[in-house]
């Protein structure tokens, strides 16, 4: 049975405007904000957005478009104007010529898919944030050459990101990184400062992070006097070797099929209690609890407990510890997608640099007219494709209407969530319909909290905090980045904005991480804005109360990014072998006709450069 969950969700995120005096049925009929970017409440991933496809999911709506009239014709549509498919739109003018016609449709309604901007005002200060896709990702040891050049094409030069990133600020200011144990799970709140531990994506290098030592750091934590014991002995010991187990292969096996949690309470004997004390610290890079990831994925990154069990793994020759985390624009990596769409549709957003798109203010009305070689038609959901001679037949409905339209094309480039291709692609075979299926997309909130002033993290000592067990696993103050005309805050009475990351978990759902995902999901669609306010307030309240915060007083505006289809599925060696995942992916982004697969999807991985190198395949692919 359908659960209405949330149709309901999506009418209470709509609460400021039916207070400003707009019916809600007023507003689905009505245009989308003339600048998506400032708008607060419930933002993302919302019913609005994905209320065609869920339509034809629960409710077994479809859609024909035989004897619908043609009412556009291009040589290109792009269907998702994410990353991925801005950069296919790019890469089919390279190849195919600037003079070609290209539509790009997105059911959101702002662009950049899951790199999205957040702007706020306080108190005559403008605040920018990112609401997603946060950093360039290790370019030296990640990105692809074809990555590097369309970066050099937007002219983004990755080595300027040394001067703009203040990576002083923080610790000049005496802050650390935290734990915060809460009294629900602990027995009382509180507050642990002076963190040593190394985080995945670091952007801090050791001796600028105000630390404690490990013994005095974990001595402090709400804890029996054994269970802290356990835990050091797990962050400095190498008592567990797994000899018994056979050699570095056998080791490495065993690591592969246990989850991090079982590892944990097993091999090293924790109780859950200090379990917990870990359960959530892959939430925010893996966006999936330690039950739910193999151990040996996690010694790749640093985790504690694989010191003397000699699995050979040099951290600094993974990739993604490769790099120091700075590669990030004010907006994270929003200002990429705004990069792309200068390039695509000149008039839209002024301007020629890297660092003036950062302040530079779209023009939402010029991405759509009659005329130019590229229109972004955003609140257009794109719910049937289908191969035809000549070309390739588009249907898409128009939000503000509701209203199925008919467009065609020479190319289509579906850049959308892979595994909503097999509803809307016609003539695909079973195989490949599963392949596409099987890529779920990881649930996660990105909440941004724009307050009046941050003296509560000064007095505190803290600049980001590790919620242990509350609904917040990440909580930190934003990163600070200077570029062109913004000046980051660096003083405690301005305004600020603090980034806040939830991820919802299952309960014990049988099956792979694909089950738990989607039980995540219908977790994460029960809640409505005002419950995510709450959670942000009592967080915020709990972990910074005794610094002084007030969140009546300091809050100014909360904007809830809300993610359902979130990171792309990652795999794992829990669920499948390396070499199956890579038959599905090699299956999944097969092109069908005159019709290509792109998106971060197509990779299996959640990072920009995945979803620029496919975006190149996917191009390649129609030729």
């Amino acid at each position: 049975m359908r659960d209405r969950i949330t149709r309901r969700d999506f009418l209470d995120g709509m609460a400021l405007a039916i207070v400003a005096g707009l019916a809600p049925r007023d507003l689905l009929a009505s245009a989308p904000s003339a600048y998506p970017p400032s708008l607060t409440g419930l933002r993302g991933q919302t019913e609005r957005a994905f209320g065609p496809m869920h339509r034809m999911v629960f409710d077994g709506e479809s859609h024909r478009l035989k004897g619908l009239k043609i009412e556009e014709r291009y040589d290109a549509i792009v269907v998702g104007a994410g990353i991925s498919g801005l950069a296919a739109a790019h890469f089919y003018r390279r190849r195919h010529g600037a003079d070609s016609r290209i539509l790009i449709l997105d059911s959101l309604d702002d662009f950049g898919g899951h790199a999205r901007r957040n702007e706020f005002e306080v108190d005559g200060r403008t605040l920018v944030g990112y609401g997603g896709s946060e950093s360039i990702q290790s370019p030296q040891a990640m990105y692809s050459e074809v990555a590097k050049a369309l970066l050099h094409e937007l002219g983004v030069e990755v080595e300027r990101f040394e001067r703009y990133f203040q990576g002083g600020l923080y610790p000049g200011l005496g802050l650390s990184r935290a734990h915060f144990f809460d009294r629900d799970r602990f027995g009382e709140d509180r507050l642990v400062t002076g963190d040593p531990t190394d985080w995945v994506d670091d952007d801090l290098a050791r001796e600028r992070r105000n630390a404690r030592t490990l013994e005095a750091f974990i001595g402090d934590f709400p804890l029996p006097e054994a269970a802290r014991a356990r835990l050091l002995e797990v962050w400095g010991s190498r008592r567990v070797t797994l000899e018994a187990k056979g050699g570095i292969e056998a080791r490495r096996a065993y690591l592969a099929r246990t989850p991090y949690a079982t590892f944990l309470r097993e091999d090293w004997g924790l109780d859950p209690l200090s379990i917990a004390c870990l359960e959530q610290r892959t939430l925010d890079f893996f966006a999936a609890p330690i039950s739910r990831i193999a151990a040996l994925d996690v010694a790749y990154y640093g985790y504690p407990g694989f010191q003397g069990i000699g699995l050979g793994i040099d951290l600094s020759q993974v990739p993604e510890m490769a790099d120091r985390y700075i590669h990030h624009f004010p907006d994270g990596n929003a200002s990429l997608a705004r990069l792309l769409v200068r390039a695509l549709v000149p008039d839209a957003i002024p301007g020629s640099t890297m660092e003036d798109i950062v302040t530079a203010r779209a023009d939402y009305a010029r991405l759509d007219r009659p005329g130019q070689p590229v229109r972004l038609r955003l609140d257009a959901s794109a719910v049937r494709v289908v191969n035809t001679w000549p070309g390739v037949a588009v249907g898409y409905v128009g939000h503000a209407d509701g209203k199925l339209r008919r467009v065609q094309a020479k190319h289509v480039v579906l850049a959308c969530f892979n595994a909503a291709v097999p509803r809307i692609l016609a003539g695909l075979s079973p195989s490949q319909s599963a392949a596409l299926s099987a890529c779920v997309r990881l649930p996660l909130v990105y909440t941004n909290v724009a307050v009046r002033n941050w003296h509560p993290w000064v007095k505190l000592g803290v600049h980001e905090i590790f919620g242990v067990s509350s609904f917040h696993s990440r909580v930190k103050l934003d990163y600070p980045v200077s570029m062109g005309d913004y000046e980051c805050p660096t003083a405690p009475d301005q305004p600020m904005v603090i980034h806040m990351v939830h991820v919802p978990m299952a309960d014990g759902v049988p099956g792979d991480g694909r089950a738990d995902s989607r039980a995540a999901r219908a977790r994460m669609l029960a809640m409505r804005f005002e419950d995510y306010e709450a959670a942000a307030r009592r967080d915020l309240a709990r972990m910074l109360g005794p610094g002084g915060f007030d969140a009546d007083r300091d809050i100014a505006a909360i904007t809830v990014n809300r993610w359902s289809h979130g990171y792309a599925y990652g795999g794992g060696s829990l669920y499948e072998s390396p070499e199956a995942a890579e038959r599905l992916q090699a299956q999944a982004r097969k092109p069908l006709g005159a019709v290509s697969i792109a998106n971060s999807d197509a990779g299996w991985s959640a990072y920009a450069h995945s979803a620029i190198d496919q975006a190149h395949r996917s191009v390649a692919d129609l030729a």
